[in-house]
C-alpha cells in the first residue's frame, strides 16, 4: 500500500467579532482571531484544523507554524498522530508548556485528526470512541459581567425558555454582596431545576474566594469556575476544602501533566480541558480519560463546534458551553434539541467551512509547499 504524504499546507488567520459585549473579572473578548491550517494530501484529503485567541496574539500563532512547524509536516505521512505530534512539540520544547506554542500544535492535531476521520470516513466523535450520542447543553451567551441584575436575569429566563438546561454567570464584581445578589436573583427567577454555573476567571486571590465561596453556600451552584490563578493548585485544593460548591479549572492549562497535577492533588472537582489550548485532540482525549481514572467529569471550554464531538466520545462528558463561534466562515451548525448537543454525522471533524466567506475576513493567507 502506498503511503499518504502532506504535500502542501495552507494558513490563514480570520477575525471574527463576537455576537454581544463579553467581559469577564479580568478582560474583554475583543475579537476572535481564528487560525486555519489545511493540509493537502496526495490521497486527495483536504483536512482543516484550527484554535483562536480573543483579541491578541493571533499572528504570532501563524508565524510560530510559518516559521517552525510547517515545513516539519511536510512529507510527512498523517496517520502518524502520536509521531507528529510529540516530534513538534519537542522541536518548540523551549517556548512550551504555554498558549502560543499548544495553539500552534492544536492547528496541527486537529488537522490531522480530520484527515484521519475522513480517511476511515467516520465521524471524529465515533472514531475517537462514541461513547454517548448526545451531551446536555448549558450557555454563557448571557452571563457576561457588565450586565446588570435585570438584564441577566431576562436573559437567563430566556435561556430556559429556549431549552439550555444550565446557565453560566461570571463574578468578580467590585463586593461579594454584589455577586450575592446577582446569583440571588437568576436562582429565585429561573427555580431549583435548572443549573447556574459561576466563573471567575482567576479574579480572585486566596482569602477573598473563600469569603465568596461561604457567600454562595445555598444557592445550589453547579460549580465555581477558575476563581484562582491557574498555576495556585494549593490554593485551589485550600478552596476545595473550605466549600461544598465543585471547584472547575482548565481553560488556562496547556498540557495534560498540569491537569495531572490538579486531579492527584484533589485541587479540582471538574476538569475543563479547551482543545486548542491544551494543544490538540491528541492531549485532550488523554486528559478526558485521564480525568475518567478520577472519577471526575469533564466540561470543555468554549470551541462548542468542535468539542461536541469531543464530549460524546468519552463516557464522562457531562456538559458542552454554548458560545457560537464559527457560524460567520461555515456551513453547518451544531445540532440543538431539548436541551441537549448532539455531534455532527459527517465524516472528519463535521465542520463544513465556508470557504467563500473565510477568503473575504482573512488577514493573512499563506501556501507552503515543498519548493518554499
Amino acid at each position: 500500500m502506498t503511503s499518504v504524504t502532506i504535500d502542501r499546507v495552507h494558513l490563514r488567520q480570520v477575525n471574527l467579532p463576537p455576537k454581544v459585549k463579553r467581559t469577564d473579572a479580568i478582560q474583554s473578548f475583543v475579537t476572535q482571531e481564528t487560525i486555519l491550517l489545511t493540509l493537502f494530501c496526495s490521497d486527495g484529503i483536504q483536512a482543516t484544523g484550527y484554535a483562536y485567541t480573543i483579541g491578541t496574539g493571533g499572528s504570532s500563532v501563524v508565524a510560530l507554524l510559518k516559521d517552525h512547524l510547517v515545513q516539519r509536516l511536510l512529507g510527512q505521512n498523517p496517520v502518524h498522530i502520536e509521531a507528529i505530534w510529540k516530534d513538534l512539540f519537542f522541536h518548540t520544547h523551549a517556548t512550551a508548556v504555554g498558549a502560543m506554542t499548544s495553539l500552534a500544535l492544536a492547528c496541527v492535531d486537529t488537522a490531522l485528526w480530520d484527515w484521519r476521520a475522513q480517511s476511515q470516513q467516520l465521524p471524529l466523535w465515533q472514531l475517537l470512541g462514541g461513547a454517548q450520542h448526545k451531551v446536555p447543553l448549558y450557555t454563557t451567551e448571557g452571563g457576561w459581567l457588565q450586565l446588570s441584575t435585570e438584564v441577566l436575569v431576562e436573559q437567563t429566563l430566556k435561556a430556559k425558555e429556549e431549552g439550555f438546561k444550565g446557565a453560566k454567570i461570571k463574578i468578580g464584581r467590585p463586593h461579594v454582596s454584589e455577586d450575592v445578589a446577582r446569583l440571588s436573583a437568576v436562582r429565585d427567577a429561573v427555580g431549583p431545576g435548572f443549573e447556574i454555573m459561576t466563573d471567575a476567571n482567576q479574579g480572585f486571590h486566596r482569602a477573598e474566594v473563600v469569603r465568596r465561596a461561604k457567600a454562595f453556600e445555598g444557592l445550589d451552584l453547579a460549580w465555581l469556575e477558575e476563581p484562582l490563578p491557574a498555576e495556585d493548585v494549593s490554593g485551589h485544593r485550600h478552596l476545595r476544602e473550605h466549600t461544598s460548591i465543585p471547584v472547575a479549572v482548565g481553560e488556562s492549562m496547556y498540557h495534560p501533566m498540569q491537569f495531572r497535577e490538579y486531579l492527584e492533588q484533589g485541587a479540582c472537582s471538574v476538569v475543563q480541558p479547551d482543545v486548542a489550548r491544551i494543544g490538540g485532540i491528541t492531549p485532550w482525549i488523554k486528559t478526558a480519560h485521564l480525568a475518567e481514572t478520577f472519577d471526575v467529569p469533564v466540561c470543555p471550554h468554549f470551541l462548542m463546534e468542535l468539542h461536541v464531538s469531543l464530549c460524546a466520545a468519552v463516557p464522562n462528558a457531562t456538559w458542552v458551553e454554548y458560545i457560537p463561534q464559527l457560524d460567520d466562515i461555515t456551513h453547518s451548525r451544531m445540532k440543538v434539541q431539548d436541551g441537549f448537543a448532539y455531534p455532527p454525522d459527517t465524516n472528519g471533524l463535521g465542520i463544513l467551512w465556508n470557504w467563500d466567506a473565510i477568503e473575504k475576513r482573512q488577514q493573512i493567507y499563506l501556501e507552503i509547499n515543498h519548493a518554499t
